[in-house]
Protein backbone atom coordinates (compact mmCIF):
# COMPACT_ATOMS: atom_id res chain seq x y z
CA UNK A 1 0.00 0.00 0.00
CA UNK A 2 1.32 3.44 -0.90
CA UNK A 3 0.56 6.60 1.05
CA UNK A 4 -0.43 9.66 -0.97
CA UNK A 5 -0.68 13.22 0.32
CA UNK A 6 -3.20 14.25 -2.31
CA UNK A 7 -6.92 13.48 -2.14
CA UNK A 8 -8.02 11.14 -4.92
CA UNK A 9 -11.27 11.81 -6.78
CA UNK A 10 -13.08 8.80 -8.27
CA UNK A 11 -16.56 8.25 -9.67
CA UNK A 12 -18.18 5.67 -7.44
CA UNK A 13 -18.05 3.56 -4.30
CA UNK A 14 -16.63 0.50 -6.08
CA UNK A 15 -13.75 2.61 -7.41
CA UNK A 16 -13.15 3.80 -3.85
CA UNK A 17 -13.19 0.23 -2.51
CA UNK A 18 -10.66 -0.83 -5.17
CA UNK A 19 -8.32 2.10 -4.48
CA UNK A 20 -8.59 1.65 -0.71
CA UNK A 21 -6.78 -1.67 -1.11
CA UNK A 22 -3.95 -0.03 -3.08
CA UNK A 23 -3.42 3.45 -1.65
CA UNK A 24 -3.63 5.16 1.72
CA UNK A 25 -5.22 8.52 0.93
CA UNK A 26 -8.43 10.48 1.24
CA UNK A 27 -10.67 9.14 -1.52
CA UNK A 28 -13.69 11.22 -2.54
CA UNK A 29 -16.43 9.84 -4.78
CA UNK A 30 -18.31 12.07 -7.20
CA UNK A 31 -21.26 9.65 -7.27
CA UNK A 32 -21.15 9.92 -11.03
CA UNK A 33 -22.90 12.94 -12.49
CA UNK A 34 -24.21 13.98 -9.04
CA UNK A 35 -21.05 16.09 -8.80
CA UNK A 36 -22.72 18.59 -11.16
CA UNK A 37 -25.23 19.56 -8.46
CA UNK A 38 -23.36 18.68 -5.26
CA UNK A 39 -21.94 22.09 -4.33
CA UNK A 40 -20.73 20.92 -0.91
CA UNK A 41 -18.69 18.08 -2.40
CA UNK A 42 -17.20 20.47 -4.97
CA UNK A 43 -16.27 22.80 -2.12
CA UNK A 44 -14.53 19.89 -0.37
CA UNK A 45 -12.65 19.04 -3.58
CA UNK A 46 -11.57 22.70 -3.92
CA UNK A 47 -10.37 22.65 -0.32
CA UNK A 48 -8.20 19.61 -0.96
CA UNK A 49 -6.90 21.03 -4.25
CA UNK A 50 -5.52 24.01 -2.30
CA UNK A 51 -4.45 22.15 0.85
CA UNK A 52 -2.85 18.93 -0.46
CA UNK A 53 -3.60 18.80 -4.17
CA UNK A 54 -6.04 16.41 -5.82
CA UNK A 55 -5.67 13.48 -8.16
CA UNK A 56 -8.53 12.92 -10.58
CA UNK A 57 -8.84 9.24 -11.51
CA UNK A 58 -12.08 8.76 -13.40
CA UNK A 59 -12.93 6.01 -15.87
CA UNK A 60 -11.59 6.28 -19.42
CA UNK A 61 -15.06 6.45 -20.98
CA UNK A 62 -16.84 9.62 -22.11
CA UNK A 63 -18.74 9.92 -18.80
CA UNK A 64 -15.44 9.79 -16.91
CA UNK A 65 -13.98 12.55 -19.08
CA UNK A 66 -17.09 14.70 -18.65
CA UNK A 67 -16.80 14.40 -14.85
CA UNK A 68 -13.03 15.02 -14.97
CA UNK A 69 -13.46 18.17 -17.07
CA UNK A 70 -16.19 19.48 -14.79
CA UNK A 71 -13.95 19.10 -11.73
CA UNK A 72 -10.97 20.69 -13.50
CA UNK A 73 -13.18 23.63 -14.46
CA UNK A 74 -14.55 24.00 -10.93
CA UNK A 75 -11.14 24.04 -9.24
CA UNK A 76 -9.58 27.46 -9.76
CA UNK A 77 -6.73 27.29 -7.20
CA UNK A 78 -4.46 24.52 -6.06
CA UNK A 79 -2.98 21.46 -7.69
CA UNK A 80 -4.84 19.07 -9.95
CA UNK A 81 -3.11 15.93 -11.20
CA UNK A 82 -4.82 13.87 -13.87
CA UNK A 83 -4.25 10.13 -13.72
CA UNK A 84 -5.57 8.27 -16.74
CA UNK A 85 -6.62 4.63 -16.74
CA UNK A 86 -5.82 3.08 -20.14
CA UNK A 87 -8.59 1.88 -22.45
CA UNK A 88 -9.05 -1.77 -21.56
CA UNK A 89 -12.05 -3.51 -23.00
CA UNK A 90 -13.96 -5.79 -20.67
CA UNK A 91 -16.63 -6.09 -17.99
CA UNK A 92 -16.39 -5.65 -14.24
CA UNK A 93 -17.04 -8.87 -12.29
CA UNK A 94 -20.03 -7.46 -10.41
CA UNK A 95 -21.80 -6.33 -13.59
CA UNK A 96 -24.04 -8.42 -15.82
CA UNK A 97 -22.89 -6.70 -19.02
CA UNK A 98 -20.09 -4.32 -20.01
CA UNK A 99 -20.48 -0.55 -19.82
CA UNK A 100 -21.95 1.31 -22.82
CA UNK A 101 -18.46 1.83 -24.29
CA UNK A 102 -17.23 -1.62 -23.20
CA UNK A 103 -14.27 -0.25 -21.22
CA UNK A 104 -13.19 -1.27 -17.74
CA UNK A 105 -13.47 1.44 -15.13
CA UNK A 106 -11.12 2.10 -12.21
CA UNK A 107 -12.77 -0.72 -10.22
CA UNK A 108 -12.10 -3.25 -12.98
CA UNK A 109 -8.43 -2.74 -13.75
CA UNK A 110 -5.60 -4.55 -12.03
CA UNK A 111 -3.62 -3.01 -9.18
CA UNK A 112 -0.47 -3.01 -11.33
CA UNK A 113 -2.19 -0.86 -13.98
CA UNK A 114 -3.38 1.66 -11.38
CA UNK A 115 0.14 1.92 -9.93
CA UNK A 116 1.60 2.38 -13.42
CA UNK A 117 -0.98 5.10 -14.18
CA UNK A 118 -0.03 6.93 -10.96
CA UNK A 119 3.66 6.63 -11.83
CA UNK A 120 3.09 7.96 -15.37
CA UNK A 121 1.36 11.00 -13.87
CA UNK A 122 4.35 11.62 -11.59
CA UNK A 123 2.51 10.69 -8.41
CA UNK A 124 4.82 9.30 -5.77
CA UNK A 125 4.29 7.99 -2.28
CA UNK A 126 4.60 10.45 0.57
CA UNK A 127 7.64 10.33 2.79
CA UNK A 128 6.05 12.84 5.14
CA UNK A 129 6.05 12.51 8.87
CA UNK A 130 3.21 10.37 10.16
CA UNK A 131 1.17 12.13 12.83
CA UNK A 132 -1.03 10.39 15.32
CA UNK A 133 -4.53 9.80 13.95
CA UNK A 134 -7.66 11.25 15.53
CA UNK A 135 -9.85 8.29 16.53
CA UNK A 136 -13.56 7.69 17.07
CA UNK A 137 -12.77 7.58 20.79
CA UNK A 138 -11.26 11.08 20.55
CA UNK A 139 -14.42 12.35 18.84
CA UNK A 140 -16.52 10.77 21.60
CA UNK A 141 -14.30 12.22 24.35
CA UNK A 142 -14.51 15.70 22.80
CA UNK A 143 -18.30 15.43 22.48
CA UNK A 144 -18.53 15.14 18.69
CA UNK A 145 -20.23 11.74 18.89
CA UNK A 146 -22.38 9.74 21.25
CA UNK A 147 -23.61 12.69 23.31
CA UNK A 148 -26.80 14.70 23.64
CA UNK A 149 -25.54 17.66 21.57
CA UNK A 150 -23.05 15.76 19.38
CA UNK A 151 -24.71 16.44 16.03
CA UNK A 152 -25.00 20.15 16.84
CA UNK A 153 -21.34 20.27 17.86
CA UNK A 154 -20.27 18.39 14.69
CA UNK A 155 -22.25 20.89 12.64
CA UNK A 156 -20.44 23.81 14.35
CA UNK A 157 -17.08 22.15 13.73
CA UNK A 158 -17.83 21.52 10.06
CA UNK A 159 -19.02 25.11 9.66
CA UNK A 160 -15.88 26.40 11.40
CA UNK A 161 -13.66 24.34 9.10
CA UNK A 162 -15.76 25.29 6.03
CA UNK A 163 -16.57 21.65 5.30
CA UNK A 164 -19.84 20.19 3.96
CA UNK A 165 -22.50 19.92 6.66
CA UNK A 166 -23.65 16.55 5.33
CA UNK A 167 -20.38 14.75 6.11
CA UNK A 168 -21.09 11.60 8.10
CA UNK A 169 -19.11 11.16 11.35
CA UNK A 170 -16.87 8.57 9.60
CA UNK A 171 -16.21 10.86 6.63
CA UNK A 172 -15.61 13.75 9.00
CA UNK A 173 -13.03 11.67 10.86
CA UNK A 174 -11.25 10.85 7.60
CA UNK A 175 -11.14 14.53 6.60
CA UNK A 176 -10.05 15.71 10.06
CA UNK A 177 -7.09 13.35 9.94
CA UNK A 178 -5.82 15.05 6.80
CA UNK A 179 -6.27 18.55 8.23
CA UNK A 180 -5.51 18.55 11.94
CA UNK A 181 -3.69 16.97 14.80
CA UNK A 182 -5.64 15.95 17.91
CA UNK A 183 -4.15 18.95 19.71
CA UNK A 184 -5.42 21.34 17.00
CA UNK A 185 -8.87 19.73 17.15
CA UNK A 186 -8.94 20.22 20.94
CA UNK A 187 -8.06 23.93 20.46
CA UNK A 188 -10.87 24.37 17.93
CA UNK A 189 -13.23 22.59 20.31
CA UNK A 190 -12.50 25.19 22.99
CA UNK A 191 -13.26 27.99 20.50
CA UNK A 192 -16.58 26.66 19.22
CA UNK A 193 -18.08 25.34 22.47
Amino acid sequence: MIKLEQAVIVEGKYDKIKLSSIIDAVIITTNGFNIFKDTEKLELIRYYAEKTGIIIMTDSDSAGFTIRNHIKGAVKKGTVINVYIPDIMGKEKRKIKPSAEGKLGVEGVEKKIILEALEKAGVTASAGEEREKITKTDLFTLGFSGGKNSSELRKKLLEYLKLPSLLSPNSMLEVLNTMLSLEELEEIMCRIK
